[in-house]
């Protein structure tokens, strides 16, 4: 730590405020907030980690501080956020796609203008959105504006323009999708009553347009302007059909957001679902990267405050998937930011529960598509280079191979090879076992027997050894597949081993498990190829005892050889088929009557026969 910033830490003041990092080149790297300036920028320099991954390189890389007093920690949080937004520290959490979403920009003229954009420019316009669903609100402007008649020209319109004559109206008038503004054909007052309704259309209050319209028509019917009164009823027609298309989830017509977010390694996904007058509108999404490691709760909480200081509109309630951090601080900030009430939830049962849940499975099913659109480019799947950097290996393990044993009170004990290649099961090269050098029930010795045959049998084939071996268990189960390595003298193949009860990933050299996240894609790679041959080795360890409790059956007739067996399980498909049928049935199937007799009489001594 340098002479100067030494200085500044001794003098730091006790108010709320916004406290700025900076690296050696003057390059701000983090934007915090704090309650106490003075505690909360001391914590980071007394020797401790305060549990983020990103913690020790954040303090090696602070060669400056700068510190923002403000009257309230609320005034900190707007802030911090400003700040975020405005010069995208390294080291904080923030949406990487937000730039290129567009935004609905409404121009301040006589008769406005409105059009999707993605530049935001200080020129008296108003602009609301981000809209992350591009192509259901671009769909949405254009049907609306056509229906609310919002002019698509460029012109100067003026009340000198309009008195002079300088403008004539253009085809969009003609095919009734603009009243001419630019002629005067409409009034001021109708037009932005129109803009508003196209707003409050994109903003998602299908209910308030619905209820305007229905009165307006009302009011001009009964003044007789039938014209205008059906021009109203057309608009309300397709504001309707508009509406139905939309899942009434609550009666209570209460605004709300419902956020989820997904995690895996260093990728997060913010799913927005807005509900709106009791209707889900649609969702939204944003993206968020650099965040391995850190707090669920605070990827959480710096997303959703990220979110709002852009949003153009607060509801009345906020649905989270789980607790953040300063939430009273937050709620304060949004009811100021509404100028009424907002409460945050955290629902844990009932309807409310089932809407975070689904939107759960958006914020899923979008980081999903994520990681595939770039596994496409990549061509190796995230999970496999994740697995890599986790067990520290030299090159991805494209191929994958994993043992299990299965076994019922020692008796018939069986194991399963499966082979995962850029993380998919490549089936073709599965194999089973069937265990011969142990007796009882003893799953070290029979990894040990198995993945000696295994291995022993690519090197006499002189076939391709896996990047990585897989085995079911935990260190004890790990050590025995590993002498059996290393009697072959195969020492450059990566193995580890899966515990089952905690999912602990166990190495060679190593008596504590890794540390790997639960979201981690590395971690649920290996749960995939490891439960697959789990699956397999059942698989296989079931249909051995049931061939084995056929054969023991016909085995005890006399009579009945191995060619018979074959034969009567050809034709009658199971032994209970068989001992249901009739002599004669037996004789049609190619049984000698002597044979069929024994049959017969086998299985009605034996009571084998059903009632």
């Amino acid at each position: 730590m340098n002479e100067k910033l030494k200085q500044k830490l001794e003098n730091l003041p006790l108010d709320p405020g916004v406290y700025l990092y900076k690296n050696s080149k003057d390059k701000i790297i983090y934007v915090g907030k704090a309650k106490v300036l003075r505690n909360r920028v001391r914590s980071y320099f007394t020797g401790g980690s305060d549990g983020r991954a990103q913690y020790e390189a954040l303090v090696e890389n602070i060669y400056d501080l700068e510190v923002i007093i403000t009257e309230t920690e609320v005034e900190a949080l707007i802030l911090e956020a400003n700040l975020i937004k405005r010069y995208r520290p390294r080291f904080n959490i923030f949406f990487r796609d937000d730039k290129f979403f567009p935004f609905l920009k409404v121009t301040k003229e006589l008769f406005p203008r409105a059009y999707l954009t993605r530049k935001v420019i200080k020129d008296g316009s108003v602009y609301y959105g981000p809209f992350t669903e591009v192509k259901q609100v671009k769909r949405l402007v254009k049907v609306f504006k056509g229906i609310f008649q919002i002019r698509n020209c460029n012109l100067d319109i003026t009340g000198d323009s309009i008195r002079l004559k300088k403008h004539k109206v253009c085809l969009d008038y003609h095919i009734n999708l603009c009243g001419g503004p630019c002629e005067g054909l409409v009034e001021e007052m109708s037009y932005q009553d129109n803009l508003k309704r196209l707003i409050a259309l994109v903003r998602g209050d299908t209910s308030q347009v619905i209820r305007e319209l229905k009165v307006e028509m009302n009011r001009a019917a009964e003044k007789m302007q039938y014209e205008y009164a059906a021009k109203l009823r057309d608009q309300l027609k397709v504001a309707e059909e508009f509406a139905a298309r939309q899942t009434i989830i609550f009666p209570d017509k209460v605004d709300r957001d419902v956020f989820a977010l997904a995690v895996e390694d260093d990728d997060g996904c913010l799913a927005v679902m807005k509900v709106r007058g009791g209707r889900v509108l649609g969702r939204e999404h944003f993206f968020a990267h650099s965040i391995k490691g850190l707090p669920y709760e605070e990827i959480l909480s710096s997303l959703v405050k990220q979110y709002y200081f852009s949003a153009d509109f607060t509801p009345r309630e906020i649905y989270l998937p789980g607790a953040v951090e300063d939430l009273s601080v937050m709620e304060e900030w949004l009811r100021c930011k509404r100028d009424g009430a907002v409460d945050i939830i955290v629902p844990r049962r009932g309807r409310k529960a089932k809407l975070l849940r689904l939107a759960d499975a958006n914020a899923k099913l979008l980081l999903g598509e994520k990681r595939r659109e770039t596994e496409a480019r990549d061509r190796i799947p995230h999970s496999v280079t994740a697995l890599q950097e986790t067990l520290n290996m030299g090159e991805p393990p494209r191929i994958i191979e994993a043992f299990d044993i299965s076994n019922l009170q020692g008796v018939q004990t069986t194991a399963s090879m499966v082979v995962f290649k850029d993380g998919k099961p490549l089936k073709s090269e599965y194999r089973t076992f069937n265990i011969k050098s142990v007796e009882g029930i003893d799953d070290f010795a029979s990894i040990a027997e198995v993945v000696k045959r295994r291995y022993k049998r690519q090197l006499d084939e002189e076939k391709e050894l896996p990047d990585l071996i897989l085995i079911d268990g935990g260190k004890g189960q790990l050590s025995s597949a590993m002498k059996s390595l290393g009697e072959l003298n195969i020492s450059e193949i990566p193995i580890v081993g899966l515990a089952k009860r905690l999912d602990e990933v166990f190495t060679p050299y190593e008596s504590e498990p890794l540390n790997i996240p639960k979201t981690s894609s590395a971690l649920k790679l290996l749960q995939q190829v490891r439960d697959e041959a789990h699956r397999v080795a059942i698989t296989h360890h079931r249909s051995r005892r049931k061939k084995s409790a056929i054969a023991s059956t016909l085995d005890s007739i006399e009579g009945v050889g191995e060619a018979r067996k074959k034969l009567l399980l050809k034709h009658f498909g199971s032994v209970k088929k068989i001992a249901q049928v009739s002599l004669e049935e037996l004789k049609t199937a190619g049984i000698d009557a002597k044979t069929a007799e024994s049959i017969i009489r086998f299985f009605t001594e034996a009571n084998h026969r059903p009632n």
